[in-house]
């Protein structure tokens, strides 16, 4: 009788038809993949079932089996009246929650009248100035049963008041409000940047709100614990799980303090994780995070079962998206969509087909929404609970994830907490690391884009694209603005306004006196002005990380190549190129300009990094203050149409159109050739090799920069 083969039998016949090469991978996270999982690797290691702790498998015994989870679609832009339509429109379509996108404007507590927004009214969400805004965005829907989920951090405050009065107004009481604020602020600081205020007040904010609802909406979540931000930076799967765990500790703790029972407000926590290409880490991953988040709440001394159950929100991969061959996107979206399923999700959004390019078509919307209900319809997945439980590899990557996040949440906790983390600077070094090296990976060929840096097509199709008329937008935000004031009693909203102000300055609720403020009309503006004029208004300039891109091209001729032609512009110049790298508008997503940086650093440029929300004219000057030889804009909230060229006009005014401007981000190719007439001499889209970016611009600036694989003539 014949020995049954054992793993190391495999391996090694494995290994000889390879002619022994080492079969393992390993992830960004440093885990050792194996080729094989067999049930010695999960020797010890016990799932338990759904619904029971520490509900690795499922945080609901029945799981999908009893009913399907959410779809619930992130949309929002341009006017209120505009999203109510596109929202109207997907209900009837099969959508079964809300999930509200506001405009950048918003976020950062402006009305759409303050200067510093103009290019940023309804462009990447909807504009929402007033109380009036936000009962025209809910119009005929009805707000005590339908589910809302709201995006908001920054200027959280006065749009949950915003929320509140609208539904009183409607005749639904705050108690019969059901859905989710994001109110996550600490991610703000590690990666998202559409903070307001400065950490401390900002995290008193997230405790106010944690109180008033825990008292008066027992059917709210009070804040939405943010993975998806870090993920979309570049944060591996580690990192995102381990500080989005670390950020709910922190808020748990600080709620805590402020006198609140853990178990009145724990089970109206939820999550929200970003959900990449990597299939089965990202299934791992929210099976993880449930048994990390089971052991956090339990050592901070929770009773009840529910506040030891993660429940969670996703959404697919932005990043992932690629503005080349666009229709794999779809593909993209649905394997991501499924892992989210496979992992346990409570609700999904899947992103767009266009979304690397544009705000999403009601074409590109359909499929997206379409994918989940295929997903839920035809395909037998809700069958059965956690299917994938049990699996020698899943179940072992989990561990794998579980004991390697811990590291980092010990790591967390001996530098006093998160937010003394966050404060450190350590875990947004940490992520744009992880992002850079990422990056170098593509670029390299190493990691596999379909279509961008393998099977690439000639020429691309074109697509039709959602334009948003910012001007148009902007004005009749202002005629609305103009026309709430004009309607309201001046002394009473005053005097409301000035009790948020004193309020800050002291002890008292602040989402309660914004509800206060909100009934007499005051402003979103108005309001977070208010508790600026108490805490101040939190700025910060970027600090790339170095040594990234040269440490993964050591060795490469194109790389060496790049580097010599920068090398030989700095010695016509007589100092190194510099290039100022710009983010100007509201926009914080800062992934792709600190990326650019740390590479065009590495390469031997000058490197400035511009602070974020800087106006076209702060950029200008800052231009002309560091005799910079290029600007580099990134845009990525779709307001490079009105910013860029306001800033070419100012490099000109001032006599400087020697001064290069190029441009990179989420930029529709149909607005190259209107960006390339207003003086834009060089963009760079998603997918652009960071290196060739490099040498495009020393093309622009005078130098004999061949394409790649070709040598330069007469020069070295």
């Amino acid at each position: 009788m014949t020995d049954k083969p054992t793993k190391s039998d495999w391996h090694e016949k494995a290994a000889k038809e390879v002619k022994g090469r080492d079969l393992t991978w390993h992830t960004p996270e440093g885990i050792a993949v194996q080729p094989l999982y067999t049930a010695e690797d999960t020797d010890g290691l016990d799932p338990g079932l759904p619904g029971f702790a520490p509900f690795t498998r499922g945080p609901y015994a029945s799981m999908y089996t009893g009913r399907p989870w959410t779809i619930r679609q992130y949309a929002g832009f341009s006017t209120a009246e505009e999203s109510n339509a596109f929202y109207r429109r997907n209900l009837a379509a099969g959508q079964k929650g809300l999930s509200v996108a506001f405009d950048l404007a918003t976020h950062r507590g402006y009305d759409s009248d303050h200067p510093r927004v103009v290019g940023d009214v309804g462009k990447a969400g909807v504009a929402i100035d007033t109380v009036r805004d936000m009962e025209i965005l809910f119009d005929q829907i009805p707000l005590d049963a339908m589910s809302v989920s709201m995006t908001m951090n920054g200027a959280v405050i006065p749009v949950m008041a915003f929320y509140i009065v609208a539904a009183e107004r409607a005749g639904v009481p705050r108690e019969k409000l059901s859905g989710t604020i994001q109110n996550d602020i600490l991610k703000e600081f590690m990666v998202r940047n559409t903070y307001i205020y400065p950490p401390e007040p900002s995290m008193r904010i997230v405790s106010d709100i944690i109180a008033y609802t825990s008292q008066h909406m027992p059917r709210f979540n009070s804040i939405s614990i943010s993975g998806y931000h870090m993920h979309e930076a570049g944060a591996t799967a580690v990192q995102e799980l381990a500080f989005t765990i670390a950020d709910g500790k922190e808020y748990a703790k600080r709620a805590m303090e402020a006198g609140l029972d853990i178990d009145a407000f724990a089970p109206r926590l939820s999550f929200f994780w970003g959900i990449g290409m990597n299939f089965f880490m990202e299934i791992a991953k929210m099976r993880a995070a449930r048994a990390l988040w089971h052991d956090v709440m339990d050592g901070l001394g929770a009773q009840n079962p529910k506040s030891k159950m993660l429940r969670t929100h996703c959404q697919t991969s932005g990043v992932s998206l690629q503005e080349q061959d666009p229709y794999n996107n779809v593909i993209r979206t649905t394997v991501e969509a499924l892992a989210a399923v496979l992992g346990g999700t409570q609700s999904l959004h899947t992103n767009a087909l266009d979304e690397a390019i544009a705000l999403p078509t009601d074409f590109s919307a359909r499929i997206a929404r379409n994918t989940q209900l295929v997903l839920q319809e035809e395909t037998g997945i809700t069958n059965v609970a956690d299917p994938l439980g049990g699996s020698y590899y899943v179940e072992s990557l989990t561990s794998a994830l579980v004991e390697e996040a811990r590291k980092l949440l010990d790591e967390v906790e001996a530098a006093g907490g998160m937010t003394a983390y966050v404060a450190s600077g350590a875990p947004k070094a940490a992520i744009e690391e992880a992002a850079a090296a990422k990056q170098a990976s593509v670029d390299k060929g190493e990691t596999v884009i379909v279509g961008v840096n393998k099977y690439r097509r000639d020429a691309e199709d074109d697509i039709d694209t959602l334009d948003i008329d910012n001007h148009a937008v902007r004005e009749s935000q202002i005629a609305r603005l103009r026309d709430v004031r004009a309607g309201r009693d001046e002394e009473a909203c005053q005097a409301a306004l000035a009790a948020v102000t004193a309020g800050a300055r002291a002890t008292d609720n602040l989402l309660a006196l914004a509800v206060e403020a909100a009934r007499a009309d005051a402003t979103l503006g108005e309001i977070s002005a208010a508790m600026e004029e108490a805490f101040g208004r939190y700025d910060t300039v970027p600090q790339p990380v170095k040594g990234v891109y040269s440490a993964a091209y050591e060795g490469d001729d194109r790389y060496q190549q790049v580097v010599d032609g920068v090398q030989a512009v700095a010695r016509r110049l007589e100092h190194a190129p510099r290039i100022l790298v710009a983010k100007m508008g509201q926009d914080g997503h800062d992934r792709g300009a600190n990326v650019i940086a740390s590479a065009f650093a590495d390469i031997g440029f000058e490197v400035i990094s511009g602070p974020l929300f800087q106006t076209p004219e702060e950029t200008a000057k800052m231009a002309l203050e560091h005799d910079v030889d290029a600007v580099g804009a990134s845009s990525l909230a779709a307001g490079h149409k009105t910013l860029i060229p306001e800033l070419i006009q100012h490099l000109r005014d001032a006599g400087r159109a020697d001064i290069k401007v190029v441009a990179g981000g989420v930029i529709p190719p149909q607005d190259y050739e209107f960006l390339k007439s207003a003086g834009v001499q060089g963009i760079y889209g998603p997918g652009t090799n960071v290196v060739e970016a490099a040498a495009d611009l020393l093309r622009l600036l005078g130098h004999n920069m061949p394409p790649a694989g070709e040598e330069i003539e007469g020069e070295t």
